[in-house]
């Protein structure tokens, strides 16, 4: 199996929300976006592991940021995990295979896969030590845009890259900071179990997904502006439409929605049946 395969392989397995509009793109800009993602899932995976202490998570993640920084030559790729490998044994392969995901990014636009990885990767350390305390709207904004919204401004500088497509970066923020929010909304129950509320102080339940319709809102101006036919508009409208019918079937007392209505939406968009 070919690295490109093994990525695909390896998304199917982990999300199937951006496994689907991944797996459409172009080849080029296929690779940059999974590349990105699965770079950017490594790291995530390391915040979410129950096994390892906040201090730890930290840690290794600022080492990954710092190995990030070093890249020179394709060679550099492969040691951007080797301060994981003590952890092997508690760690997804997802995560241990980052360098992988990030030597298959082409190499006019890897520096800033790079860039944006370590970026990222320091700004969960900080949140990890935190141990993701949010108090007030402007700590959920600050969470929002550190795990999500900055990865709308890489999506949009990839869509840029590719084919010129220019997108309001302020809207390719609300655009992550949307489904980010979602999430939130959607994994309160889970959150509470391991510890962790992403809840402002005071906020209701009604307050959270009123803060996610927000983001959403401006999320669907970033949709709207995307030129009909484009790679960005074909990746973009399956991850907004599921977390528009999240949100709605949370609101009507649902936990998620249905496998059924995942294709269902998935099939409105594309206009592809599902077998």
């Amino acid at each position: 199996m070919n690295l490109r395969d093994r990525a695909l392989e390896t998304l199917k397995q982990t999300s199937r929300t951006f496994y689907i509009p991944i797996a459409r793109l172009p080849e080029q800009l296929q690779d940059a976006v999974a590349s990105a993602y699965l770079c950017m899932r490594a790291i995530d995976e390391i915040e979410d592991t129950p096994n390892l202490d906040n201090q730890t998570k930290a840690q290794l993640l600022r080492c990954i940021s710092l190995r990030l920084q070093e890249i020179t030559d394709h060679q550099s790729y492969s040691r951007i995990g080797v301060d994981l490998a003590e952890y092997s044994d508690v760690l997804p392969d997802v995560s241990l295979s980052i360098g992988e995901w990030a030597s298959l990014a082409p190499e006019t636009i890897a520096p800033r896969i790079c860039d944006a990885t370590a970026a990222m990767a320091d700004r969960m350390a900080y949140w990890a030590e935190q141990n993701w305390t949010i108090t007030t709207e402007a700590d959920l904004d600050r969470y929002t845009f550190s795990v999500a919204g900055a990865v709308g401004l890489l999506l949009s500088d990839l869509w840029s890259w590719y084919d010129g497509t220019i997108t309001n970066r302020q809207y390719a923020i609300a655009f992550g900071r949307g489904l980010q929010a979602v999430n939130i909304v959607r994994n309160q129950g889970e959150d509470i179990q391991r510890g962790v509320s992403f809840i402002p102080d005071g906020w209701t339940n009604r307050d959270v997904q009123d803060y996610a319709r927000q983001q959403l809102k401006q999320a669907s101006l970033y949709i709207e502006s995307l030129p009909k036919g484009s790679p960005a508009l074909s990746f973009c409208q399956i991850p907004y439409v599921l977390a528009k019918g999240t949100l709605d079937a949370i609101a009507i007392g649902k936990p998620k929605l249905t496998r059924h209505d995942v294709i269902s939406l998935v099939e409105k968009v594309t206009n592809i049946k599902s077998a």
